[in-house]
């Protein structure tokens, strides 16, 4: 360590400093793919998009059944904007719930 603070400032403790800070990020990002890679890792991404993707298809159904069961404030919103709302919610929860079951590495 005494070699890094010597009084020659040449540039080396300039490039010894960005080397340790560089080394450091580095490890942060392999720290964080090691856990990716882990078995409880993916467990957890899995059960996050599955818990996404029922959110997303439950908020569709509120939209889309409202109407059936009488509920105040799905009849209150433009029946136009409920079902293109309702709809896309219920595809893009469906497709959520596929990536999630599927469990592709996709990021």
């Amino acid at each position: 360590m005494a070699n890094l603070l010597s009084n020659n400032m040449s540039g080396t403790s300039a490039e010894i400093k960005n080397h340790y800070i560089a080394t450091s990020v580095f490890e942060e990002s392999e720290m964080e793919n090691e856990f990716r890679q882990h078995s409880a890792g993916k467990i957890a991404k899995k059960a996050f998009e599955i818990t996404r993707a029922v959110l997303i298809l439950g908020i569709g159904c509120f939209l889309l059944l409202g109407d059936k069961y009488h509920v105040l404030m799905v009849q209150a919103i433009d029946p136009i904007l409920k079902y293109g709302f309702g709809g896309i919610s219920i595809l893009y929860g469906s497709f959520r719930l596929y990536r999630g079951i599927k469990g592709d590495n996709y990021l």
